[in-house]
């Protein structure tokens, strides 16, 4: 039986998608990862390019509201909330069981900029929840399927 994630954000369009996509292909074997968000809203396009570079398309992904997993009844072993520190008071709680534990990573959603300058700074935001996925899966699991 794999290992159930939920990584848990605001609007469910940017951090939280990148951890659960980053999850489910480098230690999909081992976990099974969801996202949600307490205001969900649309999926930041900058996102989905960032992470098209790096070989993963989340275009097809809807974003989901930690309301609708709650009411469905669904249990998590890990509940992540990935919410910048600016906006940790406003970082939803997951009710229930499972290990709690706060990766905090920069909102794509507040860069400014043009495009490029904000498409950088996610790939930066990008990189850094893989490679904070890629550690955890193996401190967790021994097993990493990650480029880096």
């Amino acid at each position: 039986m794999k290992t159930k994630i939920l990584f848990v954000c605001i609007h469910n369009s940017a951090r939280s998608q990148m951890a659960e996509a980053f999850v489910n292909r480098y230690c999909g074997e081992n976990f099974q990862a969801d996202s949600a968000g307490l205001e969900p809203g649309k999926l930041n396009p900058i996102v989905i390019e960032a992470m098209a570079e790096d070989g993963i398309d989340i275009s097809r992904h809807a974003t989901k509201s930690v309301q609708d997993i709650l009411r469905a009844g669904q249990t998590y072993d890990y509940v992540i909330t990935v919410c910048d520190e600016a906006s940790a008071e406003r970082c939803p709680i997951f009710p229930g069981g499972g290990q709690r534990l706060h990766w905090g990573f920069p909102d794509p959603s507040q860069f400014a900029g043009i495009h490029a300058e904000r498409l950088e700074e996610t790939r930066n935001v990008r990189n850094a929840i893989a490679a904070k996925v890629a550690t955890w899966c193996e401190e967790l699991s021994g097993v990493c399927n990650a480029a880096y």
